[in-house]
């Protein structure tokens, strides 16, 4: 069964035929091409595929196309502002948190996700809302590192 959503994407709209199986990961890296959002895990616990919508980071893998009819999403594409890199993106350069860069996109929409809240955070507050990404380098102190450094940006 299909269904016709319309959803819009880094500030771009879109109309789409989906089938109502269809994840939002395979929707935005297949069809619209935002090549940041990774296929990791396919069930939610690794953090490569997240995205913003409607301003809450979610797993796009484990979250159906039909969902984020008439939604915002934000994928790491549009967090630059023309070639000028968000404060966070900025942030991860200068602390040396990119290594292969496969999970990268999914921390960077939660810090984000993060830093739009405008409240402080604890070392411990940043860990546990970071915690649903798995790093394969095992960059998690850089990672960390970078995101404070974003959220005081």
């Amino acid at each position: 069964m299909h269904k016709k959503i319309q959803i819009t994407v880094n500030g771009e709209p879109h109309t789409l035929e989906v089938d109502v199986r269809e994840s939002l990961m395979e929707v935005l890296r297949n069809r619209i091409h935002m090549t940041s959002v990774k296929q990791g895990c396919g069930v939610g616990e690794c953090g490569a595929c997240a995205v913003i919508v409607d301003d809450l980071t979610v797993d796009s893998c484990i979250y159906l196309a039909v969902w984020a009819d008439g939604k915002a999403i934000r994928t790491v594409e549009g967090l630059a502002e023309g070639r000028k890199l968000s404060k966070m993106q900025q942030a991860f350069v200068d602390e040396g948190a990119v290594q292969c860069g496969f999970c990268i996109p999914g921390f960077l929409m939660t810090a984000t996700e993060l830093s739009e809240q405008d409240k402080e955070m604890s070392r411990d507050e940043i860990k546990r809302a970071l915690s649903g990404h798995l790093c394969r380098c095992t960059g998690y102190q850089k990672i960390l590192e970078a995101t404070e450094k974003g959220l005081k940006g």
